[in-house]
């Protein structure tokens, strides 16, 4: 004898409830741990660009070098970081963004008190190749941003791919589009940045 057609869309939809709940419930239960990652990550980044990583690689100490050493700092409609020594602002983490060979990318530029020399850069997303435009965030590439003097900029970019007049940064091997498209969109942040700056200073 056939089952009624009703018993298989209950038994489906007992099974399809079941495994929700068990989804609902493992989130619930994983939410705080993931939310710390998140924000550990993202601690980390912002101390690598003035870097001040702690010696290991100990969440709970970058946590406590953050929130005794960073404070979120407003330059006008831009949201940043600066880098403190008691009530002194050191440093300052402004972010960057554009368009890469396959995606958008966003990280953070690290400048010294003055405005006058970059100290680092740290990327919190981007989806280029791996081994090629994705080298973006290996420390080989990132080094180059330590102290790069900005205080000449030429034809209005502050970061230049050598061999170019007053070159900074060596464009990374095989993936030149992603390594143009980083500096565009630095310069073009960094020539914004300078301007909101001016406007709220006025």
């Amino acid at each position: 004898m056939k089952k009624p057609l009703l018993y298989p869309v209950v038994f489906m939809t007992a099974v399809t409830a079941v495994f929700i709940s068990v989804l609902a419930a493992f989130n619930q239960v994983t939410a705080n741990t993931v939310k710390f990652n998140n924000e550990n990550e993202l601690r980390h980044k912002i101390l690598y660009v003035f870097d001040i990583l702690p010696e290991r690689d100990d969440p709970k100490e970058s946590e406590e070098i953050f929130n005794n050493r960073i404070a979120e700092k407003n330059f006008g409609n831009i949201t940043g970081y600066a880098f403190m020594d008691g009530n002194e602002e050191k440093a300052y983490a402004i972010p960057i963004s554009g368009p890469g060979l396959w995606g958008s990318i966003t990280g953070y530029l690290g400048l010294n008190k003055d405005f006058t020399r970059i100290i680092g850069i740290e990327f919190i997303t981007q989806t280029e190749t791996p081994g090629l435009g994705g080298r973006i965030s290996e420390d080989d590439y990132k080094k180059q941003y330590r102290s790069i003097d900005i205080t000449s900029p030429v034809n209005g970019n502050y970061i230049i791919s050598r061999p170019g007049k007053g070159g900074n940064v060596d464009a990374i091997s095989g993936a030149t589009q992603t390594s143009a498209a980083v500096v565009k969109f630095i310069n073009e942040d960094l020539a914004e940045f300078f301007k909101t700056v001016e406007v709220s200073n006025q």
